[in-house]
């Protein structure tokens, strides 16, 4: 029988081949420089965080960062009632700049006509209390003053001869406070 067992080939397994050796070379480098390099973030992170936390605890640095981020005020926004016009805008255009569901258009003589003949005391009221699709203030929120205004400035613009009401007593002693001041 003839060996053809070489021993040179069983060799060859009994040690690690150079492309073994640098297979696990290459598998090490790539656990461990990652691991390297978090553990040197972190480190540097410690150092930054240390210096910072005494000046973050400073009595500014708190105020700061708790501080309000806004303020909301109630009532008393503005001493000085709107006028008609600024009313108008804000809240009856909606409907009576295109005569929407039955509203008179702004400055339609035709249409105001009737309305205006009533007089100045049933106009406020339909604005004040709501009439048809109206709403009471047309939804504003508005002062009483501020909607008689408005009445005034739309009936007029459609043809009426209505006079700027008076202000109410508180209305006209605050501007006169506020002026004193």
């Amino acid at each position: 029988m003839s060996d053809s067992h070489s021993s040179h080939g069983h060799d060859d397994h009994a040690s690690p081949s150079h492309s073994g050796l640098k297979m696990v070379l290459t598998i090490l480098t790539l656990a461990v420089l990652p691991l390297l390099v978090v553990i040197g973030l972190i480190d540097q992170y410690r150092a930054h965080d240390s210096g910072m936390l005494a000046s973050s605890m400073t009595e500014e640095a708190i105020a700061g960062r708790i501080q309000k981020v806004g303020m909301l005020t109630l009532g008393g926004g503005s001493s000085e009632p709107k006028d008609g016009e600024a009313v108008f805008k804000a809240q009856c255009s909606a409907c009576h700049a295109a005569g929407l569901v039955g509203a008179p258009k702004f400055g339609d003589a035709a249409a105001w006509a009737p309305r205006i003949q009533t007089g100045y005391a049933a106009l406020l009221n339909s604005a004040l209390k709501g009439k048809g699709n109206m709403t009471p203030q047309g939804g504003g929120a508005f002062s009483d003053y501020e909607v008689s205004r408005a009445v005034v400035y739309m009936a007029n613009a459609g043809g009426a001869k209505f006079e700027e009401p008076a202000p109410p007593a508180d209305a006209a002693a605050a501007p006169a406070a506020a002026a004193s001041k």
